[in-house]
C-alpha cells in the first residue's frame, strides 16, 4: 500500500482550504513537522490521527484515502459536486459539457 497518495491528498485538501502546515497542525493538535512527514509519505497516521486531520480539514476521510480505497468515488463525487455548485452558471455549464463529451467518448471505446 502506497501511503504517498495519502500524504498527497492531505496536502491537496490543506492547500485547497488555504491552510499552512502549521495551521493544519494546530487545528488537528499535531506538530507541523508531523504534517510535513505525512505529506511527504514518510509517516503513516493512526486511525485516530487520520480522523483528526479529516475533521480539521472539514472533509470525509474517504477523500484522504481516495487512491487507497476501491470504492471511494461517492465521497469524491460529492466533493466535486460541491465545488462545481460554487461556480457561476456559465462555468457549471462548461464543466458539464466537458464531462458529457468525455463520457460519450469513453462509451465509444
Amino acid at each position: 500500500m502506497n501511503f504517498y497518495d495519502l500524504g498527497k491528498n492531505i496536502k491537496y485538501y490543506r492547500t485547497d482550504k488555504h491552510l499552512s502546515q502549521e495551521a493544519l497542525a494546530e487545528k488537528a493538535n499535531l506538530s507541523a513537522k508531523y504534517i510535513s512527514h505525512l505529506e511527504g509519505g514518510f509517516r503513516t497516521p493512526s486511525l485516530k490521527t487520520l480522523v483528526k486531520i479529516a475533521n480539521a480539514l472539514e472533509i470525509s476521510s474517504d477523500l484522504l484515502l481516495f487512491e487507497l480505497l476501491d470504492n471511494s468515488y461517492c465521497a469524491k463525487n460529492c466533493f466535486l459536486n460541491n465545488k462545481i455548485s460554487e461556480l457561476s452558471s456559465e462555468k457549471q455549464k462548461l464543466i458539464y459539457s466537458v464531462i458529457d463529451t468525455m463520457i460519450k467518448e469513453l462509451e465509444d471505446v
